[in-house]
């Protein structure tokens, strides 16, 4: 059955032959707004709006590299055979743990270099971290991946869902879960759950991984419907695997934190 109406244009801006993607668009302006809520609460915080413009030009890059390192080495049977295409990150092929991964490690490195606390600075950016990931979905949603198992128009129709979303996951004939809008719904709920928990005055460092817990156990349900997965065995699925050991390891590092003593600055207490 055929819609009669064509998927939305990748091609957001065409200016004498040079295109402007919207998936480039969408997570560019993700991250703006993420800088955006970071930037004001670190100032709030004590650190000063230059360090963490700093981190951030620094960070963001690197995040971006380990996000299309991380995809193109579970999909290397691909890109060996087309290796022109390992670059190609404006039709997409970023993986959230990988952003994960470069900006952990970029914040091991400034933390030392500015002494600052490693702890003071996740906590900052977790809301940041899980609004650009909120809004970064909607660039799947334009490139029509990220996407569940086939499913009925009308399954679409009983969620209520604008049209334009309903023809957008109409691809090949079929139409497809929006496992981008669950995940981008869960994250959204998130980043207000994060926003309403800094009122509380966690512990240091337990604002971030409570994101990390609080993502990962959304990402684990969610990628089990998805179709794209990038696999670690024939039957293991790399982002739930990850999604576990997060979960583990987070849960783990707050009560050793807490054990030890190390948890009892509080994330509104003064002090870098």
């Amino acid at each position: 059955m055929e819609t009669g109406i064509a998927p939305i244009d990748r091609v957001a801006i065409n200016i004498g032959g040079i295109h402007i993607y919207w998936y480039s668009i969408i997570i560019l302006s993700g991250a703006i707004l993420g800088l955006w809520v970071a930037v004001r609460e670190s100032e709030r915080r004590g650190i000063g709006k230059d360090t963490f413009l700093d981190f951030v030009l620094i960070g963001f890059p690197v995040s971006l590299i380990f996000a299309r390192i991380y995809y193109v080495i579970f999909k290397w049977e691909y890109y060996a055979e087309h290796p022109s295409k390992i670059f190609a990150i404006r039709e997409g092929g970023l993986a959230i743990h990988g952003v994960l991964v470069g900006a952990i490690l970029t914040m091991l490195v400034f933390v030392k270099v500015r002494n600052i606390s490693f702890w003071k600075l996740a906590d900052i950016l977790a809301p940041s971290l899980i609004l650009s990931q909120a809004i970064g979905r909607w660039g799947n949603f334009i490139n029509q991946e990220a996407h569940g198992g086939p499913v009925t128009r009308e399954f679409l129709e009983n969620l209520y869902l604008p049209q334009f979303i309903i023809n957008q996951m109409y691809i090949g004939g079929k139409y497809f879960h929006p496992t981008f809008l669950y995940e981008s719904l869960w994250n959204f709920v998130g980043f207000i759950l994060l926003m309403l928990l800094r009122r509380l005055n966690l512990r240091r460092g337990e604002l971030f991984l409570t994101y990390i817990i609080y993502y990962s156990f959304g990402r684990f349900f969610i990628e089990g419907m998805r179709t794209d997965s990038l696999m670690l065995t024939e039957y293991l699925r790399m982002a739930q695997v990850i999604s576990v050991v997060l979960i583990l390891t987070a849960i783990l590092i707050i009560w050793y934190r807490r054990k030890k003593g190390y948890a009892d600055i509080r994330y509104l207490d003064n002090g870098m």
